[in-house]
Order: C-alpha cells, then structure tokens, then sequence
C-alpha cells in the first residue's frame, strides 16, 4: 500500500482503464436497467419513467410468484445434486497422485472450451427419444429379450412387450440434468480448492483413533471444507438461478425458468420495464445469497478464532 502512495501515478494509469469499463459497460447500464423497472411502457417502442411500483407489485402475480419458487426449487436441486457428485470427484483430485492432478483437473474444466449452445444441443442428441440413451437401452432390451428366448424362456419376455422409449427431453428431469451437467464443473472446482488445501494427517488421525470411513468423512473433512462447500453453492445457486438456455432448449412449456420469463418480456413482448422489474428481483435475490455466504464465513471465521 505505502508503495502505491509513493507512486500514485502508476497507480492511476494502472488502474483507471478497468475502473473506467467497469463504470460505461456495467455500473451504468445496470442504472439504465434500474431506472427502466421504476418506468411504464407507451406505445411500441417508448418508455417513460414514472417512478411507479407497478412493475414490481406485478411481479408479485401468483403466476410469476410460481415461477419464481419452480426456478428456486431447480436450482436447489441442481445445487444439491452438484455437491452430492462434485465432492467426491474433488476429494478424487485432491488426493490423486501428482503426476494425475493436471490431467484431471483438465477434464473438469474441458467443457469450458465448448461453446455452451453446442453442448446443450450435444444433450439433445442423448436425451431426445432415439437418442443414445434410449437407444442403449433398447440395446439391453433386446438382449435380455433375445437370452430368455435362447434359455426357452420366450413366455417371459420382459414385460412381454416392445420396449417404449423414456420421455428424457422437454421436461423438468431436462433441465435439472441440463443444469447439473452445465454447472457440476463451478461445484468442483472451489471444492478441490478447499480439499487441496486441507491437511490429511487429520483424517490419518481420525482413522487410528477408530472412526470408520464415513464418521471421518462428515467429522472431520466437511467442517475442514466449509469454505469450499460455502463457494461452491453460491458459485453454482446463482448462475443455475439465471440459466436461460438450457430450460429454453431441454424444457417444455411447464419447465419454464424465471430467466425465460425476463427474455421474453425484453424481445417477443417488448415490455422493457416489467422485464428490469423482474431481472432486479432476481439480482437482489443474488445479493442476499451473497450476503447470506458472507454471513456464513464470518459465523465460520469467529468460531475458528474462538
């Protein structure tokens, strides 16, 4: 810090050209968007703002009310769902030999290089009603139909009837498998962070002193892992509370998210305010999140210290 003092000039020329992008191409175009919410839609094409509150009392519609609670409770799910599958591939990493560690982590952030419209569309191909999924298990369909008749079981096929394709696509299972499969890389990544970081001799001790494998685990390495969990569900709650594409491409019309909602207020219905009423609803439900982590790890900080 005193050598920044020292040297205000470089600090200036350092810094001045981020702070100046951050103020013309965020800070105030979210304003724009902000006073937008306060405004009413005239005619086609005109806003005026009349600092009105109708927008947000209209988002409070039992319709959008339910939709609003539908995408909190998709991406509760795809939160738990990330956690329950990326802590076990972070504690994977974390404890994989050296020379694996870089290869591993790799393959977590290799979707990154995809485009995420190609892989969503990627998720069609196996979901969608001949698409591998149902085709592989046709496969095995057949198969246990075509062993019964070699062993002279052929009266009891299975089910004795022709396989009936699952309805894996335009529907909430989806979206929720669209969310997981776009956001389990955000979940992994803070988790290994914190596993990275953790001294095993901790566990080493827990295991002589007799604690079975899954005592250790929830005794010892998830309160030393805190930290990572905090970051991992905020890193994936909130952008997974804002996905767009993926309930537009893998949902149907009852999969619908909050995201779709706003998209189409701004394009197809071209109501600019009720579209920044709704969009600021969702980011102050961001901002409590991210008060409610910054809650958390202070709570966590102070027991620590104590």
């Amino acid at each position: 810090m005193e050598s920044w003092r020292r040297n205000p000039l470089v600090f200036w020329v350092i810094n001045l050209p981020p702070s100046l992008w951050l103020l013309f191409f965020f800070l105030i175009p979210l304003g724009l968007i902000w006073i937008f919410s306060f405004g009413e839609k005239r005619g086609v094409v005109d806003i005026e703002i009349t600092w009105t509150l109708a927008n947000y009392l209209r988002a409070m519609d039992p319709l959008y009310l339910q939709i609003f609670a539908k995408s909190l409770w998709f991406t509760a799910i795809t939160t738990l769902l990330c956690l329950a599958v990326g802590f076990p591939i972070a504690f994977g990493i974390s404890f994989a030999p050296a020379k694996w560690k870089p290869w591993l982590l790799l393959a977590i952030i290799l979707p990154f290089w995809t485009n995420l419209l190609i892989r969503t569309y990627a998720l069609i191909a196996v979901l969608r009603t001949r698409g591998y999924v149902n085709f592989t298990l046709e496969w095995f369909w057949d198969q246990g139909n075509w062993l019964l008749a070699l062993l002279g079981l052929g009266q009891y096929q299975l089910l004795g009837a022709q396989f009936e394709a699952l309805p894996l696509l335009y529907n909430n299972f989806a979206v929720v498998f669209g969310l997981v499969y776009v956001h389990l890389p955000f979940t992994v990544l803070p988790l290994y962070a914190a596993l990275e970081r953790m001294d095993s001799s901790y566990i080493e001790a827990s295991l002589d002193l007799g604690a079975g494998q899954f005592r250790t685990f929830f005794t010892v390495v998830v309160p030393l892992a805190k930290a990572g969990i905090i970051s991992a569900v905020i890193i994936t709650f909130i952008p997974a509370l804002g996905s767009f594409l993926t309930p537009d491409l893998l949902g149907g019309t009852d999969s619908q998210m909050i995201a779709n909602v706003i998209e189409r207020q701004f394009k197809s219905a071209n109501d600019w305010p009720f579209g920044a009423a709704l969009s600021f609803i969702l980011m102050y439900a961001t901002f409590f999140a991210l008060a409610l982590r910054a809650l958390l790890a202070r709570g966590s900080s102070s027991m620590e210290a104590a």
